[in-house]
């Protein structure tokens, strides 16, 4: 589904209405499968640090999604998982530390002994799950929008 969006409905709405029409892109952790949240903490911190390069990063990771399923990440440890993400997106043109370093995992407790501190995009994600809980609940719809 996403190489077909990617490859061919988005270019063909970007030529056929260019500036008419607006795609929103939401991004849905998959709580059921723990390496999901890892995946899109990744593409949160493409986004931040990249936004020119969030689509082929996720071209990328989906291309090659089967090496990041549960069953082939649950023996790394979740910054191995990182690691290897980081190096996805170092692929396509994005910093690798720099992404690295806003996935990492401390396992030093953080300011007053926090010890569930997140990681650089744990805020990030927390907004992407809010808007698609409300999103799914029917407080806010699927909007297509004109630019004026």
């Amino acid at each position: 589904m996403f190489t077909t969006l990617h490859t061919s409905i988005l270019p063909t709405l970007s030529q056929k209405y260019p500036r008419k029409v607006q795609f929103i892109f939401r991004q849905q952790i998959q709580p059921w499968h723990p390496s999901s949240t890892l995946c899109h903490e990744a593409g949160a911190a493409v986004l931040r640090l990249a936004p020119e390069k969030f689509w082929d990063f996720s071209k990328a990771l989906f291309d090659r999604q089967k090496e990041f399923f549960d069953v082939n990440v649950v023996k790394e440890t979740r910054n191995e998982t990182y690691n290897r993400l980081a190096k996805l997106a170092g692929e396509v043109g994005v910093e690798e530390g720099k992404v690295y370093g806003l996935l990492e995992i401390s396992d030093k407790p953080g300011e007053g002994g926090g010890l569930n501190i997140g990681n650089g995009v744990t805020d990030d994600v927390k907004v992407m799950v809010k808007v698609g809980a409300e999103w799914m609940s029917g407080a806010e719809g699927f909007k297509l929008t004109r630019d004026r």
